[in-house]
């Protein structure tokens, strides 16, 4: 329990492990989510160079920045609508539905 009783108690560095895994498996999914995305658009399937050309470049850098900016987009919704039921007491029960 935190300070003076208010508040919910501390995680146990089990818990706090698990949140860093659990963290480091949606930033890899993530990852691995651009890398198909951008390399299916941007990269041609049969490779003329060792290095990527200007081209593709120019064409990853965007598709990382939309994919990104599309991230952003979702992650603020979802806050927005889990704030909003968080105000309407959470969407369960007789005031939620």
């Amino acid at each position: 329990m935190s300070m003076f009783g208010l508040g919910r108690p501390q995680p146990s560095s089990a818990e706090k492990i698990a949140a860093a895994e659990q963290e480091m498996d949606l930033v890899t999914d993530m990852f691995n989510k651009l890398q198909q995305a951008c390399m299916k658009k941007c990269i041609p399937k049969d490779y003329r160079e060792g290095e990527i050309n200007k081209g593709e470049g120019v064409c990853l850098d965007r598709c990382a920045a939309k994919f990104f900016d599309v991230q952003m987009k979702i992650s603020e919704e979802l806050q927005a609508q889990a704030t909003s039921r968080g105000a309407t007491g959470g969407g369960l029960g007789f005031g939620g539905l």
